[in-house]
């Protein structure tokens, strides 16, 4: 089988920031499928082989996520339109795939994917790792009706050419279908626990002491710093937790990056340690440093729907998670005793439950084998790279 895989963010684990596309096309090819990804690329138009994988690069957007959501919205809506029309080109240009495959966001991935999958006389197959445009329009980047009727009609028209949608949690999969989506060709694959490399047994050299972390408490955060991520909640908890010994490391690159580190110069704020963004194995170490890490969201609806990799790698460290948004995540560790709850905006709470897993090593041990035990039996990245395997597989021979 051939595939055509379109992603915008294709990143490895030399990388920050998700690696699902990485690792699921890595997975074709050893599956002995060929693997054409079409992602954008900085430079010029390049192509290269990463591990099997034919990866052409288009120019004219940005590769980098966190950079991405570093730009305003309308260049970050114009970066998109360039990427879509330089990867339609090199789209059609491409040998004839078995399945195209599109994954978003964001939405106008599927405007070249749907363009190919037609001249190609291939299936279409769209995953939807966040719901767009609801999510750009809650977060107040969309506010023109005229421009939002006519995103949703696209989204609507854009599911309605799919052979098949994958969608990374259960309010995803009811956002589709409710946009138009038919339930029978709709799959829940959420993000994975990469379990080889987040492990509770990390060693995580001598990042603690780099940093004079000492014997204090260590909440950690390692991601992207954007507009949706309230770590304007962890600052404040911060602020309450100044005299205690605990200590909020974050890091990750962003919008909001160059905000929270002059609060904290504001504030000075000891206890409060930003590290740059680094590759993953860099992210699986500073897991293995903290006694707990945080997955933060605003305060909006639709996030409360979202498939966090940080939350799954937190699972896969063994670590107890903190998180602030309510639906599926909370339910996740809170009926798998894998961590915390926290009211979202609410920096009190936030610090009352930092303070009672400082205080209560039985229940951190507790919580963390929970966590493990729910990334081995749920969120395999093994298992479920299968899934969307399958899918492919189906629609190709469809």
């Amino acid at each position: 089988m051939r595939v055509l895989y379109l992603h915008q963010f294709f990143l490895t684990r030399a990388d920050g920031g998700g690696t699902r596309s990485y690792e699921l096309a890595r997975h074709l090819v050893a599956a002995g499928h060929e693997v054409v990804m079409l992602t954008a690329g900085d430079g010029d138009s390049a192509r290269r082989d990463v591990e099997g994988i034919r990866v052409i690069e288009v120019r004219g957007a940005y590769a980098d996520y966190a950079r991405a959501t570093g730009m305003g919205y309308g260049g970050r809506a114009a970066a998109f339109g360039r990427f879509a029309a330089g990867a339609a080109v090199a789209a059609l240009r491409a040998q004839r795939p078995d399945v195209v495959f599109a994954s978003s966001p964001p939405l106008t991935i599927a405007l070249p994917a749907i363009a190919a999958a037609r001249r190609h006389r291939a299936p279409f197959v769209f995953e939807v790792r966040d719901l767009w445009p609801r999510a750009p329009i809650e977060m107040g980047a969309l506010e023109s009706p005229w421009a939002q009727r006519g995103a949703y009609a696209l989204e609507s028209w854009v599911l309605r050419q799919a052979e098949h949608v994958v969608a990374l949690s259960p309010g995803m999969v009811d956002g589709v279908v409710m946009a138009g989506a038919d339930p029978e060709r709709v799959t829940l694959v959420p993000n994975a626990s990469d379990l080889d490399l987040f492990r509770p047994d990390l060693d995580p050299g001598d990042l603690r002491e780099r940093h004079g972390l000492g014997d204090r408490l260590v909440v950690s955060y390692f991601g992207t710093m954007g507009e949706a991520n309230d770590l304007s909640q962890a600052i404040e908890a911060a602020a309450l937790l100044s005299d205690e010994n605990v200590a909020f490391v974050l890091q990750g690159e962003g919008k909001r990056r160059p905000a929270i580190e002059a609060e904290v110069r504001r504030r000075g704020l000891s206890n409060v340690i930003l590290l740059p963004a680094g590759d993953k194995a860099s992210a699986a170490r500073l897991a293995a440093a903290s006694d707990a890490c945080m997955t933060l969201f605003k305060d909006v609806p639709v996030l409360a729907t979202n498939s966090p990799n940080k939350l799954f790698d937190t699972f896969a460290a063994g670590r107890p998670a903190i998180v602030n948004t309510g639906g599926w995540q909370r339910d996740l560790v809170e009926e798998n005793a894998a961590g915390v709850f926290v009211r979202p905006g609410d920096a009190g709470h936030l610090a009352a439950e930092v303070l009672k897993l400082r205080d209560d090593p039985d229940l951190r041990a507790g919580l963390g084998r929970g966590a493990r035990a729910l990334a081995e039996a749920r969120f395999d990245r093994r298992l479920l790279v299968g899934r969307v395997r399958e899918i492919l597989e189906r629609a190709a021979g469809a």
